[in-house]
């Protein structure tokens, strides 16, 4: 066989195996929201749950996941956080069955399990309510750059009454767990829903 044609099999067949492999991958998409694709670790965490359940992050494998820091008495960012994804969820319609909402509270010594589920149940019954020990949730909050801050009670104050202070952002998880996108207290509801559906799209 001449060398010249043995050169262009194996370059027409490597350029089929390229167009192959390409097409297996996941499709172009102009997400809205942030990429972080690669930038972030896998979701991994093991937290307590109300009644007395452990929650792990292997059990939400199989579902795409908006993962969000923050406390049941918080008087403000965390219920419009709350009521925007329990809309996302709303309006994702047929797709929201793969979706679900994490919350985790950084404020364990208030938020007990039972009553952490009680709150996210009233934006949402997909939502889940998690929170553990300081440790836990500190070395989760590193995990993926959350900054937070419990203060201390003010003079005359309850040791039950403080603030706490902690960074936004909503960390969204494809159905394997991979880190894939972040959205940001600027990001609309329909930013969410379009990439969140998009996300449940390619990898279903």
């Amino acid at each position: 066989m001449p060398a010249s044609f043995t050169g262009r099999f194996w370059r027409a067949l490597l350029f089929v195996t390229c167009t192959l492999l390409a097409a297996c991958g996941d499709r172009a998409v102009n997400w809205t929201l942030y990429d972080v694709k690669g930038h972030l670790p896998d979701l991994k965490f093991s937290l307590s749950g109300a009644g007395g359940q452990t929650i792990t992050s292997d059990q939400l494998k199989g579902k795409t996941v908006m993962l969000f820091f923050g406390y049941a008495s918080c008087p403000d960012i965390c219920p419009t956080t709350m009521a925007q994804l329990s809309s996302v969820i709303e309006q994702l319609g047929d797709d929201a069955r793969d979706v679900r909402i994490v919350f985790v509270s950084v404020d364990p010594h208030r938020d007990t399990p039972d009553k952490l589920q009680a709150y996210v149940d009233a934006f949402n019954r997909q939502a889940i309510g998690v929170t553990g020990a300081e440790k836990q949730i500190a070395d989760l909050a590193r995990r993926y750059r959350v900054a937070y801050q419990i203060e201390k009670p003010r003079p005359g104050d309850s040791a039950e009454t403080y603030d706490v202070t902690h960074s936004r952002g909503v960390y969204i998880f494809d159905n394997k767990g991979r880190a894939r996108l972040l959205a940001s207290d600027t990001d609309s509801t329909e930013a969410i829903v379009k990439d969140v559906r998009q996300l449940v799209d390619i990898t279903r």
